[in-house]
């Protein structure tokens, strides 16, 4: 079985739900690139911790909030520009689609049977978390009128969507970006960055960034299906990080850009949302990170016990993506009912409690995985 073969048709929780993981597991060929797998719960992991561990969660004016201390501690913003995981989120969405789209047209099939196996996943979770919390605000609204609506106090609930919503956009675009890569290769995410730097700051540079970022996903795949050797993958990667990471310093040096790559309070333009073109350095330097470190990865990953713990926390990803703000914003209610008192700032008090906030909204999380889990593998 060739590479291109292995890592577009082997099974997976969301394409094979009727298997367990042990057979998951066991149907996984050596081929497979597993550390697309690993960096996708790697990125959802750090999503929910950063929300969770390491922010400065707080009620401001009648709204939950939840600022960060990247701004009150000097140099920490350089700890962004690995723990901000959503280009890599979309890298190894490039690789994975750009996979699916090649699957999809080698059985015959075409662009609505690409979108149904690749939305499946996402949209059906996404449909009833919307559902549900649309049931409960009706709820919360006739108990305690219109201040109680969760869009008046907890837009932070719904966080998680417009990330989907953006990536949901880029899946619908592969059968297209997919065949202008096949065609011209390289140059797309080349067109790409000239179409940011003359579209300055805004919504069309946050489509670009997003489009750039799955596209370094579809030439990382090139690259190991072809077979790249391991000192030419080294290589490749010192090059990419170290563009990236030059990049990045002349764009928050001297184009005025923030150093930080998740919004800090009173530092003016974040630049996550609109996303600007810093994120898309940020997703170089992290591909290069991708390319130096995949071979250890691989050897770690061809270790049953741990590619049964990724396979297995693939399976509940997206539930778990989307229900983590529901779980934190239901402890922290409930803590702060019982008369807690909710830290603002990073004191030694405030790092006291983080265990607390990891573990009490893990086991909260824990309870909505196990009921509405079963949405995303059917």
């Amino acid at each position: 079985m060739t590479t291109e073969t292995a890592t577009s048709a082997t099974p997976s929780a969301p394409e094979a739900p009727g298997l367990s993981v042990s057979a998951l597991v066991d149907a996984t060929p050596p081929e497979r690139v597993r550390t697309v797998d690993f960096v996708r719960v790697l990125a959802i992991t750090v999503v929910v911790l950063w929300h969770w561990v390491f922010s400065e969660t707080q009620w401001h004016h009648g709204r939950l909030v939840m600022p960060n201390f990247i701004g009150s501690v000097p140099g920490l913003w350089l700890a962004t520009w690995v723990l901000q995981v959503m280009p890599a989120f979309f890298i190894v969405g490039g690789f994975s689609n750009l996979a699916s789209w090649q699957s999809v047209r080698r059985s015959g099939g075409g662009t609505l049977e690409f979108w149904r196996r690749r939305t499946r996943r996402l949209l059906r979770p996404a449909a009833i978390y919307i559902a549900i919390w649309a049931v409960l605000d009706l709820l919360l609204v006739t108990i305690g009128g219109a201040q109680a609506n969760v869009l008046h106090w907890g837009m932070v609930i719904f966080v998680p969507l417009w990330f989907l919503g953006v990536y949901t956009a880029v899946v619908l675009l592969v059968p297209l970006t997919a065949r202008l890569h096949e065609r011209y290769g390289p140059a797309i995410p080349l067109v790409l960055v000239a179409a940011m730097l003359a579209s300055g700051r805004g919504y069309l540079t946050t489509a670009l960034v997003w489009v750039f970022c799955h596209q370094l996903g579809c030439f990382w795949r090139d690259m190991i299906v072809r077979g790249m050797p391991r000192s030419r993958e080294r290589a490749m990667g010192l090059a990419l990080l170290g563009t990236g990471a030059g990049a990045l310093g002349l764009l928050t040096t001297f184009e005025g850009y923030q150093r930080s790559m998740v919004a800090t309070s009173g530092a003016g333009i974040a630049n996550m949302f609109p996303t600007t073109v810093c994120i898309a350095a940020l997703a170089v330097l992290q591909l290069g990170l991708l390319f130096i470190v995949r071979p250890a990865l691989e050897r770690s990953l061809s270790r049953r016990r741990v590619w049964g713990a990724v396979v297995a926390a693939n399976g509940v990803a997206m539930t778990v993506f989307l229900w983590h703000m529901t779980a934190i914003a239901a402890v922290i209610t409930v803590f702060d009912h019982l008369g807690g008192h909710l830290l603002t700032t990073a004191t030694a008090a405030w790092w006291a409690w983080r265990p607390f906030w990891l573990l009490v909204p893990g086991v909260a999380l824990c309870g909505l995985v196990a009921v509405f889990a079963r949405v995303e593998r059917s």
